[in-house]
């Protein structure tokens, strides 16, 4: 069995063996998600989004995972270092926060112009 995961909103799919971190698949595929903690769960910067009809493709959150995001797992929150496909899966991975900032002020800059 192959293992399939789609990052989103790069629209980029690559297979992997199952069992294999969304971190580590990641990496494979050249796609950056930030982790200071070396994939430990420790640093939380790793959070990634799946839709609920879709988690049964990862594994089951552990334990460390349980702790650090509590409610947010309610919510399809993930830790990409912690999360192994076992199936057909895509992720939304989080925006780069200065990619986010630069965003969100042309937003501003846009609605500015459209006022005059």
């Amino acid at each position: 069995m192959v293992g399939r995961i789609t990052f989103l909103p790069l629209g980029k799919t690559v297979q992997v063996r199952p069992g294999t971190s969304v971190l580590r698949a990641a990496r494979e595929a050249k796609i950056h998600i930030a982790t200071r903690c070396g994939g430990n769960a420790g640093c939380l910067m790793c959070k990634i989004q799946v839709d609920p009809e879709q988690a049964a493709s990862l594994s089951p959150p552990s334990d460390a995972e349980r702790r650090k995001l509590g409610p947010l797992l309610e919510q399809g929150v993930r830790l990409a270092c912690q999360a192994g496909v076992r199936g057909e899966v895509a992720v939304r991975l989080p925006e780069d926060p200065l990619k986010a900032a630069i965003r969100k002020q042309l937003e501003r800059q846009r609605e500015d112009e459209e006022l005059w």
